[in-house]
């Protein structure tokens, strides 16, 4: 704790404890707490910190810049650069990237001048939003060095750019917004959560989109906003009847691009934002006002979303694919009997009018039918759950091919994915959109989720995988994994205690739903359904699993895709 205090400190210290429950400093101690990921934004509160006190010692200088960092989009870090010396002072860049942390571990050290500690890290954060989940138990080092000023006064020298941010402040100051690109048929909206500072974040969203895809997704999709264009003025500004004026320039580009298209991505991925309830886009004349001089452009084109599946679950009993529909069960009636086939993990398309199952460990089937016997599509070694997508293409992937998209009638595509090489895939799942596939693999560093773009020929077929971006590394085992909604996995595996359901964001902090008894299998949708080892069949509902009555015998259960 620091010694006495300035009064007009002392006065806004209190200040804060009432306006917030948690502190926005770092703890010095105690253990690691895995935090509440759920955002609530406090856009009417701004937390402030006081700067360093005359005879501050080093510890105390450095306590107080974490303090002052954790509050500096209050007053756009001023106190925290109060801390700085020299050239630190000018060139700290806290916008750079964010660790997120736990209560930092400080180290002893008989250098006055140099305070080392270690940091429990939970996730990364790049300065442009892109959130990482750190591997359990994750830790690294940090040095601040320091100097004393002409007045003896101990100030920072040498400090690592961005923000070290315990978990409550990250979520105090920053929340996950999605930016929507387009498929490449531009049918679909696909989205990209960053995590972006809750001050001002409309500016910050329409900024980010204006930029473009992150590189993992750059390849599989398309944006309708025309290189070169910029926010004019600065800012977007909201009204107080949340009307949302997006000045755009030049104006002679953005009158010339896919009017429909473009305004399609900006309202979709501006319209979630806290304050803003719709949204004007216009385009400015060069040295123009938005206001007085802005070109107002409408027609926003209406487009799909890879939302949650919403119809029947299917699932394997005594030799029949069956489906649940208001709690009774009843056959498919478009498949036949599949008794002699070893059946296993079905899937189907969207309308049901494609249907594959599993039959024993190496072969991928049509499902039969009254009028047409089950056909082999492909057959390879511990063949991975199927995942049909939106152009008919069936995935699945084995040990000795790596993964593969087959169509009947159609050459098998061996789909390139370099990252893949020398890993099994255990499962895969692709987005709704048709442009994400979620693959979980094992190999000499264990299991990893991973997200990556799918990258498509002018027909629709796939080519290869771009470059992954890893989700939910706080897990260490996976054995299942489906989409839950367009940004959110369902994971079936380990992270603490036993294997559980787990949702993991393509970009967020992976929490795990409450236990349930020796689940085998998973399906993910609006509502999420799991079979047991002793054939049972349990939903997801509310903040427990309910029994569905009268359901024995149940295996692979699965929704469309």
């Amino acid at each position: 704790m620091r010694s006495s205090r300035h009064p007009r400190q002392a006065v806004l210290a209190a200040a804060l404890l009432l306006l917030l429950s948690a502190c926005a400093s770092i703890p010095m101690s105690g253990p690691v707490q895995k935090g509440d990921p759920r955002v609530e934004t406090q856009a009417d509160v701004d937390v402030f910190a006081p700067g360093p006190e005359r005879g501050d010692t080093p510890q105390q200088i450095v306590d107080g810049f974490l303090t002052a960092s954790a509050a500096g989009f209050s007053d756009g870090f001023a106190a925290a650069r109060e801390f700085l010396a020299g050239e630190a002072k000018a060139k700290w860049d806290p916008l750079s990237g964010q660790v997120v942390a736990g209560p930092v571990v400080w180290g002893s050290s008989t250098n006055e001048a140099q305070i080392v500690g270690d940091i429990p890290v939970a996730a990364r954060v790049d300065g442009d939003g892109r959130y990482v989940e750190a591997p359990p138990n994750a830790a690294e080092s940090v040095t601040f060095d320091l100097v004393q000023d002409d007045a003896k006064q101990w100030r920072i020298s040498g400090v690592p750019d961005g923000l070290i941010l315990q978990e409550q402040d990250f979520t105090r100051t920053f929340q996950p917004a999605s930016l929507y690109f387009l498929s490449p048929d531009k049918t679909y909206l696909v989205p990209e959560t960053r995590w972006l500072p809750n001050k001002n974040l409309q500016t910050a969203v329409v900024k980010e989109l204006l930029a473009g895809p992150s590189t993992w997704l750059r390849d599989a999709v398309v944006t309708a906003i025309p290189e070169g264009v910029a926010l004019n003025p600065e800012a977007v500004l909201v009204d107080s009847k949340g009307v949302a004026l997006v000045g755009l320039s030049p104006q002679s580009t953005v009158t010339k691009a896919d009017r429909s298209l473009m305004l399609a991505q900006i309202e979709a991925s501006l319209r979630p934002v806290p304050g803003v309830g719709s949204v004007q886009v216009v385009a400015v004349p060069a040295g123009g006002n938005p206001v007085t001089d802005g070109l107002p452009l409408d027609g926003a084109a209406v487009l799909q979303r890879g939302n949650a599946p919403t119809g029947n679950v299917e699932f394997l009993q005594a030799d029949r694919l069956v489906a649940l529909s208001q709690d009774q069960v009843a056959p498919v009636e478009a498949v036949s009997s599949l008794a002699g086939l070893d059946a296993r993990s079905p899937a189907s398309n969207a309308d049901g009018s494609l249907r594959v199952l599993l039959s024993g460990p190496d072969r991928l089937i049509t499902a039969p039918t009254a009028t047409t016997p089950a056909t082999t599509l492909y057959t390879g070694a511990s063949l991975a759950a199927p995942s049909i997508d939106r152009f008919g293409w069936t995935w699945t992937a084995s040990t000795t091919d790596g993964i593969v998209a087959v169509k009947a009638g159609a050459a098998t595509v061996p789909v390139q994915a370099d990252w893949l090489a020398s890993r099994t895939v255990r499962a895969l799942r692709v987005a709704a959109d048709g442009t994400r596939i979620a693959v979980v693999s094992s190999g000499a560093d264990g299991v990893t989720i991973d997200v990556a773009g799918i990258i498509r020929d002018e027909s629709g077929a796939p080519q290869q995988l771009g470059p992954p971006i890893r989700a939910g590394a706080s897990m260490v085992d996976a054995t299942a994994v489906d989409w839950i909604d367009e940004s959110t996995l369902g994971v079936l595996g380990t992270s603490t205690g036993n294997v559980a359901v787990h949702s993991v964001p393509v970009s967020g902090p992976t929490t795990s739903k409450p236990e349930v008894a020796d689940p085998t299998a998973l399906a993910g949708g609006a509502v999420i359904y799991v079979t047991t080892l002793d054939g049972g069949l349990r939903r997801f509902a509310g903040e427990t699993w309910a029994t569905v009555t009268g359901v024995t015998g149940a295996s692979d259960p699965s929704y469309p895709g």
